[in-house]
């Protein structure tokens, strides 16, 4: 077993692996438990046995398995093996999760629950943010707006604008537990884009409504800023489909997958 290791894991020393392997198992292995087909509690197989059947070494399935548990969906423990991790550990937030949830379809259910999430945290920040910004906040928010007008959102130097601008305006906040969630924010605002994107719908052009959030906050407007956000955040809802459009969840039973 360890020389077929060694022979799927050939490369110079020291040099990268291939395609990265270990990140596309940890990928496949991802989307079959944000998908339900792992439901929290399953056991995974052993690792001589999942190794072989995936066609890849002990090492990379290891690996794959220390980025899962690194994002909260597995656990090890000592005689009762890998498991899938209860929905609560799960680090949603994080953005190889965001992309694997959105690498293809997601369920209404996961873009309600985004724009459910943006729409509790993101018109308080504006507010805050109105009452809080130094005007090195407003420069970095101005300048990334200038950059989005400039790129438009079809073009990574746009998107990566947005993320900057919404990053900024959290930042300035200059609350450290707010400013925790930069990431797992802006990584829901560029998920989301990109699958608007991946649909053709971004027909309007949202930097104005961008600028009116900005307008807000330079002016120390914080209820200004919270009804400028409430309503960004609102059309972004109307730029998806409508039969796709995000809905409250019904209520579900404990074991059914969220995410299906």
């Amino acid at each position: 077993m360890e020389q077929r290791a060694a022979k799927n894991d050939t490369r110079p020393s020291g040099g990268p692996r291939p395609a990265r392997l270990h990140t596309q198992v940890a990928r496949d292995i991802g989307l079959a438990i944000l998908s339900g087909r792992l439901r929290p509690g399953h056991v995974l197989e052993g690792e001589i046995e999942a190794s072989e059947r995936r066609d890849v070494s002990r090492t990379v399935y290891r690996e794959a398995l220390k980025i899962l548990s690194a994002k909260g969906l597995l656990r090890s423990r000592p005689r009762t093996g890998t498991r899938v991790s209860r929905i609560e550990d799960w680090h949603l937030l994080d953005p190889d999760l965001l992309g694997w949830l959105f690498s293809e379809s997601p369920s209404p259910e996961v873009l309600h629950g985004l724009f459910e999430l943006r729409s509790m945290v993101e018109p308080a920040a504006a507010a805050l943010a109105a009452e809080r910004r130094q005007r090195p906040h407003l420069e970095r928010m101005r300048r990334a707006l200038d950059d989005m007008a400039h790129h438009t959102l079809r073009k990574p130097e746009g998107r990566k604008a947005d993320m900057v601008f919404h990053a900024e305006l959290l930042s300035s906040t200059a609350n450290p537990f707010v400013i925790s969630l930069i990431k797992g924010v802006t990584a829901a605002v560029d998920a989301l884009t990109e699958y608007k994107l991946r649909l053709a719908r971004i027909d309007r052009d949202p930097v104005p409504d961008h600028f009116r959030v900005y307008d807000a906050i330079a002016a120390k407007d914080p209820e200004a800023a919270r009804d400028a956000m409430i309503r960004l955040i609102r059309l972004a809802i109307l730029d998806v489909p409508s039969q796709q459009r995000p809905r409250a969840p019904a209520a579900r039973r404990d074991d059914a997958p969220f995410f299906a």
